[in-house]
């Protein structure tokens, strides 16, 4: 190697530890996200100290000033990226003295860095979390309106991926609902636990300027401010909450993206996905892909790894700030545009999708999901103790497999061959419709049921009907 080279640290980082340092140092390339938080908690932060007379009227209308310049600059051209700058607090204090001059140094009267970051950061969560839940509502919706199409659409119930009963499609439908109603309780927990505000904690210990952190808490949207000065600028609780939400909301999508994946196979039938969710084979025309569905079930294991790295740097941090907390935003960011792409596809999936309920229905008879009805009959009826009526049912589904028909399609003589105490009435519990009838208890899959579910969660929505 040449005499300019150092072995120790490698071609890329010719300008030796220095350059090591400013690279590993800047968090520019992904904190500029915060740029809008942090010009509103610092027009926020100037708007106080000129109430209370920590700095003149004139600066602050300096300033804030300057920095709505700066605010269109960015919205217009994005921001910059120096990294000697290190972060984008110092790129937009930078920008503001080149705007205004040596005045925009007061605007970091009675702030550190340390309080500023802790307060952007919620601002831009909590609008995280709010855009999410949005988000939600419209797939709670989509669920909804297509449960109410099919109330009564029959289908397999599967327990193991085996058809176990019959069900409505509806009601398969509903359950998802349910699951995205408790995704929104947790988003919901989560903000209302993380709304106070960390702004005037300074460094760690408070600021001995006689602020007003009310006021700005107030002017941000905030309940109140946060209790303890320590706590409030190490505090990641609140994007941990998130992640730990979007996460598990994560699991639920997958779910539901693994059902259309299995559904749209030409196996099952069941489903026709939406051609703007679906991709070709760059080999086989006949293929229609689930893309955006096996997407979103893959994404759910990079949130999943979001919260893991989030909690592993927090892990062992002495109060109160350290730099390892710079390493908090990008697992969020990621997450954020994840879980919002994620329910973004499934709800066009769900909207779209054409479901095959002829197919359905086949299915459903033909898996003899309506064996354990015909057992219960016998129990009932003919006062049959169920392990015999469980052997008498399994003799009548070889029967009806053998033959490629359904339960209902055996005729009186062929049942009675195998057990005379069958009658005409085991028809009435023989067909699919009978059997979801049936399960008219609070919460089945009776079509009433699932016409009673659908209009709670209208009216919870505030859907028309």
């Amino acid at each position: 190697m040449g005499t300019g080279s150092n072995q120790m640290w490698g071609g890329r980082f010719a300008g030796g530890p220095s350059a090591v340092m400013r690279e590993i140092n800047a968090s520019i390339p992904f904190d500029k996200a915060l740029w809008r938080q942090d010009i509103t908690a610092s027009k926020a932060h100037v708007a106080m100290l000129a109430a209370q007379n920590i700095v003149s009227a004139e600066d602050a209308r300096t300033i804030d000033g300057g920095l709505d310049t700066v605010a269109a600059e960015y919205e217009a051209q994005g921001v910059p990226e120096d990294w000697d700058l290190e972060d984008i607090h110092m790129t937009v204090e930078a920008r503001l003295t080149e705007l205004v001059g040596p005045v925009a140094g007061r605007l970091h009267t009675a702030r550190s860095r340390n309080d500023q970051v802790a307060t952007d950061f919620r601002l831009w969560v909590r609008e995280a979390l709010e855009r999410a839940d949005a988000g939600l509502e419209m797939l709670q919706r989509a669920l909804v309106t297509r449960a109410g199409e099919h109330a009564d659409s029959i289908m397999p119930g599967f327990t193991h991926l085996q058809t176990a009963q019959p069900v409505t499609l509806g009601h398969h439908l509903m359950a998802y609902y349910e699951m995205i109603r408790r995704d929104r309780s947790r988003l919901a927990d989560a903000r209302a636990r993380m709304n106070e505000s960390p702004l005037g904690s300074a460094a760690l210990a408070g600021t001995g300027f006689p602020i007003d952190r009310d006021a700005t808490a107030q002017a941000l949207g905030f309940e109140g401010p946060t209790r303890n000065s320590l706590d409030a600028v190490s505090d990641r609780d609140f994007a941990m909450d998130y992640l730990m939400a979007a996460a598990q909301c994560s699991l639920h999508l997958s779910r539901l993206a693994e059902e259309f994946v299995i559904w749209a196979s030409q196996p099952f039938g069941f489903v026709r996905l939406p051609d703007a969710l679906s991709t070709g084979s760059s080999i086989m025309p006949q293929k229609k892909n689930p893309d955006a569905a096996e997407l979103v079930r893959g994404h759910a294991g990079r949130m999943v790894g979001a919260v893991t790295a989030l909690m592993m740097t927090m892990k062992g941090l002495p109060l109160a700030y350290s730099k390892d907390m710079q390493d908090d935003k990008p697992p969020v960011f990621e997450a954020a545009s994840l879980i919002d792409l994620s329910i973004a596809a499934m709800t066009g999936m769900v909207a779209d999708a054409t479901f095959q309920t002829e197919r359905m229905r086949q299915a459903a008879e033909l898996g003899y999901a309506t064996a354990t009805d015909l057992a219960d009959w016998l129990v009932t009826q003919a006062d049959i103790p169920f392990r015999e009526a469980h052997h008498i049912t399994g003799a009548a589904v070889k029967l009806a497999e053998q033959r490629g028909i359904a339960l209902d399609a055996l005729s009186l003589e062929d049942l009675q061959a195998i057990d005379a105490r069958l009658d005409a009435r085991v028809f009435d519990a023989l067909s699919v419709d009978a059997s979801v009838a049936a399960r008219a208890s609070y919460g089945g899959t009776a079509p009433d049921q699932v016409r009673a579910q659908v209009a709670r969660a209208m009216a919870d929505l505030e859907m028309d009907t």
